[in-house]
C-alpha cells in the first residue's frame, strides 16, 4: 500500500536525497536513462531542508520507505540552485510575453523508485500536491530535459502542457505548466 504526505523529517530528506542519488542521469547509462527516466540535479541536504522549511515536499511510501518524491520549490529560491537560474528566467519571460498572471509553485524536481513505477504512483504524487497547493497556487510550473523522454510523456499524461522552450548548457528544456 502506497501511502502520500509531506515530509515531516530529516530523515524523509535523506531518502529523498539516496532516491535522487540512484536516478542522477550521470550514473546512470545511456540505454538505461533512455528506458527509465533520470533526474538532473543533485541537492544538498542543506538546500533541500530549507526548501522543505518553506514549503513542505510530498512523498510516496511503502512500507514506512520513500519510494517517491516531489519537490515543492517556491519561487524565493529561484537563486538557491545555480542549475535552475535560467528556468526561472524563462518562465518570467513566457509570463512576460503572454500576459499570464499565475500565482504558481514550481515542483522542483519527481523520483519514483524502480519497484513502483507504472504502479500510479508518479500520478498519485502529482495528484496530491495539487490538491495540497490548491488555494496558495493556481499553477505547478517544472522543466523536462527534452532527452528525458519518459519523464516528459509521464508529464503530459497528468496534464501539463507546454510553456515554452529553451536552451541551457547546452540542453534543450520544456517549462510545462499545470492548472490545479
Amino acid at each position: 500500500m502506497i501511502t502520500y504526505h509531506r515530509v515531516k523529517t530529516n530523515e524523509e530528506l535523506e531518502e529523498i536525497l539516496e532516491l535522487q542519488k540512484q536516478n542522477l542521469g550521470e550514473n546512470l547509462g545511456e540505454e538505461e536513462k533512455l528506458k527509465e527516466g533520470f533526474v538532473s540535479l543533485k541537492h544538498s541536504f542543506e538546500v533541500l531542508k530549507k526548501m522543505n522549511d518553506a514549503c513542505r515536499h510530498c512523498v510516496a511510501k511503502k512500507e514506512g520507505k520513500v519510494v517517491g518524491f516531489v519537490l515543492s520549490m517556491l519561487q524565493s529560491f529561484r537563486n538557491n540552485v545555480p542549475l535552475l537560474i535560467p528556468m526561472f528566467k524563462e518562465i518570467d519571460n513566457a509570463i512576460s510575453e503572454t500576459n499570464l498572471s499565475l500565482n504558481y509553485i514550481v515542483m522542483g524536481q519527481v523520483c519514483i523508485d524502480k519497484n513502483v513505477r507504472g504502479k500510479g504512483v508518479f500520478r498519485g504524487l502529482y495528484n496530491y500536491m495539487a490538491t495540497e497547493m490548491k488555494g496558495q497556487f493556481d499553477t505547478i510550473i517544472t522543466e523536462v530535459d527534452t532527452k528525458n523522454i519518459r519523464s516528459s510523456n509521464a508529464h503530459k499524461s497528468v496534464g501539463f502542457k507546454l510553456l515554452k522552450k529553451y536552451v541551457s548548457n547546452k540542453q534543450l528544456w520544456e517549462i510545462i505548466i499545470l492548472k490545479i
